[in-house]
C-alpha cells in the first residue's frame, strides 16, 4: 500500500482531491440519513427560515479554491487546494439530482442520480490516478531504481 509520501509530489493535490471527495460523499450520505431519521441534535442548516442545501457550501468552497489557484502556486498550498476541491465537489455532486430536477428529490427514487454520479466519479478518478501513476518517480528512495 502506498502512502502519500510515496506519490510523486506533483500528484498530491489530485490524490487528496479524490480522497476528499470520497470521504466527504460518504460522510454526507451518513449525516443526511441521520438527519432524515431525526437523530437528536442533528438538523438542517437554515437562514431566515430557508433551508441551505449543502451544494451552496460546495460552490463557495470551489470559489475559494479557484481564487487560490489563480494566486498561489506553492506545492503545499496545492495539496490543501486539492483536498478542498474534492470536498467542494462532493458537496455539489451529492445534490446533483436536486440541481437537475430543480426540486428536493434527495430521498426519492430520482435522488439516486446523485449516488450514481458520485460512484462513477470515484471510480473514474481512481482508475485514472492508478493508470497514470509513475512508479519510478525520482523522489522515491525504495531501492527499486539505480542511483
Amino acid at each position: 500500500m502506498r502512502r502519500l509520501g510515496d506519490i510523486d509530489p506533483t500528484r498530491h493535490g489530485l490524490v487528496l482531491a479524490w480522497w476528499g471527495f470520497t470521504g466527504t460523499f460518504a460522510f454526507l450520505r451518513l449525516l443526511t440519513w441521520l438527519i432524515h431519521i431525526r437523530v437528536a441534535g442533528l438538523g438542517d442548516v437554515s437562514a431566515g427560515g430557508v433551508h441551505l442545501h449543502h451544494y451552496v457550501w460546495g460552490i463557495l468552497l470551489l470559489t475559494v479554491v479557484a481564487v487560490f489557484g489563480l494566486v498561489d502556486r506553492d506545492p503545499r498550498t496545492r495539496r490543501w487546494m486539492g483536498l478542498a476541491l474534492g470536498v467542494g465537489l462532493a458537496l455539489i455532486v451529492d445534490e446533483i439530482a436536486l440541481l437537475i430536477e430543480l426540486r428536493d428529490v434527495y430521498w426519492q427514487k430520482t435522488g439516486a442520480v446523485s449516488v450514481g454520479a458520485a460512484v462513477l466519479l470515484i471510480g473514474i478518478a481512481g482508475s485514472v490516478l492508478v493508470a497514470t501513476r509513475d512508479d519510478d518517480h525520482p523522489g522515491r528512495d525504495d531501492g527499486r531504481h539505480e542511483p
